[in-house]
């Protein structure tokens, strides 16, 4: 039933996204492509703030927050697995290849490029939640980042807004595991590599 409903997205929130898109074509132009640009190349901010952590850590001395330091682009990577099964599984059509009126802010992408759940909201979401737990004040802006991605990729007509909440999900389930496996099993390893030519890529 979930599976079939997924399949037609439009039928799920068509209207809203047709909403989000119409409300795009009548913003302001700069608004338009300051959030075209996030939609696109906003994920780096997440890989600035990982690559902060990881500094952060390495000052702290703390082999359990190096360790989920450098594990926060690991978990990233799994999270963006995940969802890609899940998005390989459902197979939903883009909605800009469904509602083809009014035009969206970015290229439509081609066919086989499913839309739920949204990678981007995924790798975001994952980013946010394991950085929640490197430090408290990053998760923070981490978050505020994520949700302004999964806004992002509506706007520009790249996702349902399902697409969006799903991908946000998936990335926060599985993050949070895998940090807390990272937690628990990482500082004896960081202990060891510290004793290794990379000591002074994981403590001051």
């Amino acid at each position: 039933m979930i599976y079939l409903a997924a399949l037609n997205g439009a039928s799920i929130d068509g209207g809203l996204y047709h909403w989000f898109i119409t409300e795009a074509q009548n913003a302001p132009h700069w608004f338009d492509n300051v959030i075209s640009a996030y939609a696109d190349y906003g994920l780096g901010l997440f890989a600035l703030m990982m690559i902060w952590g990881w500094w952060q850590a390495r000052n702290a001395r703390s082999a359990t927050a190096m360790a989920l330091a450098l594990a926060v682009p690991v978990t990233v990577v799994i999270a963006y697995i995940a969802n890609d099964i899940v998005k390989t599984i459902f197979d939903e059509a883009r909605p800009c290849q469904v509602i083809t009126s009014p035009a969206t802010l970015l290229p439509c992408p081609g066919i086989g490029d499913w839309s739920f759940p949204s990678n981007h909201s995924a790798i975001a979401a994952a980013a946010a939640a394991a950085l929640w737990m490197v430090d408290r004040r990053l998760g923070i802006i981490a978050t505020l980042a994520a949700l302004l991605m999964g806004f992002s990729r509506i706007w520009v007509g790249a996702h349902y807004p399902h697409d969006v909440l799903v991908g946000l999900v998936v990335g926060a389930v599985v993050a949070v595991p895998v940090m807390l496996l990272a937690k628990r099993f990482g500082p004896p390893l960081v202990v060891r590599l510290q004793s290794g030519f990379l000591r002074p890529l994981l403590t001051a």
